[in-house]
């Protein structure tokens, strides 16, 4: 399966200088937050892959009427293909009262209410956020930072990928694309990329990351 992540930015590559080849082959889109809802219709118009999304700490409140094309996968756990994808968008609180920002505990008490899902499904394969995971990928500043309870995730069910943006590319140095933590492939969706899932020849250089199977 070709994935297709998007993440904080429009692309000029993908999105103005668009052409058809460079959505070829795509059968899932993936989109961590932070961007237009007309970018996001864009894509769905001219893929046949469903655009599944989660919420960005700058996105308004989720409207299904204005991002009709799009399947929003916040709380729940949406079956592709056989292949299970748990959404949680949203960052780490760092302004009272603003939207799609949660404190820790906030965080966990969402994940605790998806106990039945969880065990209905027996897990998931893919966890796809806007925020990173604590201590993976993630800064020191508060708006930036990860949450720990997204790594327990990682250590409890071990997904084959994990897909977040929010991190930037541009800063700092320490920007990674593609992380590993245990048996779980990490990437930052930032701007855009190709996945290939689940894993054929490992990872690609010319701009694809590979998942274990």
């Amino acid at each position: 399966m070709k994935i297709l992540v998007l993440a904080d930015c429009e692309s000029k590559s993908l999105y103005e200088y668009f052409t058809p080849e460079k959505l070829a082959g795509v059968d899932l889109i993936l989109a961590c937050g932070d961007l237009k809802w007309n970018y996001l219709d864009f894509y769905a118009s001219m893929c046949s892959a469903p655009v599944l999304f989660v919420m960005g700490n700058h996105d308004p409140s989720y409207d299904s009427k204005a991002c009709s094309g799009c399947i929003c996968i916040e709380n729940d756990i949406y079956v592709y293909k056989g292949v299970r994808i748990l959404g949680l968008g949203g960052s780490m609180r760092y302004r009272p009262e603003a939207c799609n920002q949660y404190t820790e505990r906030e965080m966990k008490r969402r994940i605790k209410k998806l106990w039945w899902k969880l065990w209905r499904k027996k897990g998931f394969d893919i966890l796809v956020t806007h925020a990173p995971a604590a201590g993976l990928n993630d800064l020191e500043d508060l708006p930036h930072r990860g949450f720990a309870c997204f790594r327990q995730l990682l250590e409890i069910y071990k997904p084959k990928l994990f897909v977040h943006g929010h991190v930037h590319a541009n800063y700092g140095s320490g920007f990674k694309r593609v992380d590993r933590f245990g048996d779980t492939t990490v990437v930052n969706a930032y701007d855009y990329y190709y996945i290939e899932y689940p894993e054929k020849n490992g990872n690609d250089a010319d701009g694809t990351s590979s998942c274990p199977a």
